[in-house]
């Protein structure tokens, strides 16, 4: 397997499990060394351990990304454990649906928290090491190292979705960050693209029915999607069937390595033809 990752250091956010696990491993395999950041201490720790059992070089670094002292943590760990940034995948997040009229302003701001919010601190904590790195290479004539980062992005957030207006919201609000940063940070080498995922196979679309819940600020959130509704969505897929996360792991990797050198500023779809 080429080394496109050799002497880069990646940091995925909830990469304790589904995609960011499939994420985090994969860019292990190119040969990054990995950042594990999830919610849940165990889940980033077993991760973390399994990765590193395999012979990977990874770090956990459990927290809320919705916490404003966490980023900067979150950088100093990192380069305190491998001396830089290279890659940052911000994929951390949930879902917490309802309908507008019934919506509560909590619901509705817990998603801008976590998929706009998170996101924009994560970015600016890694200013220091990637930006301003970056504009010191190049102001002494060096050719910058290989940097850039990868949004979590949904079709919800380019089409809208029943039930989903804080989600869309800011899964739509993440594309315009997205080419904010690629304009600003341009100049100095660094890329910056998006991913919207179509139906993957996570928790997040599990049937609902499992009962498989998160807790926020001590209330219950119900993960899932109905399964009246899956068989739905399916049908509606060209290629006939959700995606995994590898699959969708495959297209944060491939935005942040050298084939996508030339890439940035886009919102890469994948969707299965969704």
């Amino acid at each position: 397997m080429e080394q496109w990752f050799s002497n880069q250091v990646v940091i995925v956010t909830g990469a304790g499990r589904g995609i960011g696990y499939s994420t985090a491993k994969l860019f292990a395999q190119y040969g990054a060394s990995v950042v594990i950041n999830d919610y849940d201490a165990d889940c980033a720790d077993k991760a973390a351990s399994e990765l590193q059992s395999a012979g990977y070089k990874v770090l956990s670094v459990p927290g809320d990304v919705t916490d404003p002292k966490y980023p900067d943590m979150l950088m100093q760990k990192t380069v305190e454990t491998f001396g830089k940034v290279n890659v940052i995948v911000n994929n951390a997040g949930y879902t917490w649906d309802g309908m507008i009229h019934k919506m509560s302003d909590k619901q509705y701001m817990a998603m801008l928290e976590i998929h706009n919010v998170a996101p924009f601190r994560i970015i600016r904590a890694a200013a220091p090491y990637m930006r301003e790195i970056a504009k010191q290479e190049k102001a002494e004539g060096k050719t910058p190292e290989p940097r850039s980062i990868v949004n979590i992005s949904s079709l919800s957030g380019l089409h809208g979705n029943t039930g989903q207006a804080n989600y869309s919201t800011a899964k739509s609000g993440i594309i315009g960050l997205t080419k904010t940063v690629a304009k600003e940070w341009g100049p100095f080498g660094i890329r910056c693209n998006a991913v919207a995922f179509g139906f993957i196979e996570t928790r997040l679309t599990k049937d609902q029915e499992s009962g498989e819940q998160i807790e926020v600020e001590g209330e219950k959130v119900q993960l899932g999607i109905p399964s009246h509704m899956k068989g739905m969505i399916t049908m509606l897929i060209p290629l006939g069937r959700p995606g995994t996360p590898d699959e969708a792991a495959g297209a944060v990797v491939f935005l942040a390595s050298p084939l996508a050198s030339y890439i940035t500023g886009i919102c890469l779809e994948v969707t299965g033809g969704l």
